[in-house]
């Protein structure tokens, strides 16, 4: 739990100011807490985190329950407004940025999206449903993805677009 503390709070920029590095902080307790022992302990334990987790969301917008899966140097850049579904998985290097939700398509379906490694979400983006991120993956501001996105590819619109990272449209100006 704390080298993963110390690798969040390197990745918000040594900044105990932020919002984001507050959401991860209890979210390393609440993981942590699982492995607890004698049972007694770890309730009390869970009952500290159920409090901090309330708090934080009130607080910072931001609701990121410890049953999701995050690996390391996950970054809030901006709070508010960010929805991350229990079921949810991250890999390492993500980013994501205010009013970003990752959910479910449906209640009764509880399988939500697996995000790969090094992928950066912009603000407003929505990826509901069973999908699969690829690394390297830039998803756009607003961008609603509804279908799995290869490694190394960009999606942007609503729905989300799918291009390859790099590729030139042609409407975009020369550099």
């Amino acid at each position: 739990m704390f080298e993963n503390i110390r690798n969040d709070y390197k990745a918000h920029n040594r900044d105990l100011g932020a919002q984001g590095f507050w959401a991860l902080t209890v979210y390393r307790f609440g993981r942590w807490r699982y492995g607890v022992r004698p049972a007694p302990l770890r309730k009390l334990l869970s009952f500290i985190y159920k409090i901090l987790f309330k708090l934080t969301q009130i607080v910072t917008g931001i609701e990121l329950p410890c049953e999701a899966i995050v690996g390391r140097n996950f970054t809030i850049d901006h709070f508010g407004g960010i929805v991350i579904s229990g079921y949810a998985r991250f890999g390492d290097d993500c980013r994501i940025r205010n009013g970003v939700t990752v959910g479910l398509r449906r209640i009764d379906d509880k399988r939500a999206p697996y995000i790969g490694n090094n992928v950066d979400i912009g603000a407003g983006a929505k990826l509901i449903g069973a999908i699969t991120i690829g690394d390297n993956v830039v998803v756009g501001a607003n961008a609603v993805v509804l279908r799995d996105v290869p490694a190394n590819c960009v999606a942007v619109g609503v729905p989300a677009i799918v291009k390859p990272r790099g590729a030139r449209t042609a409407t975009a100006p020369p550099p």
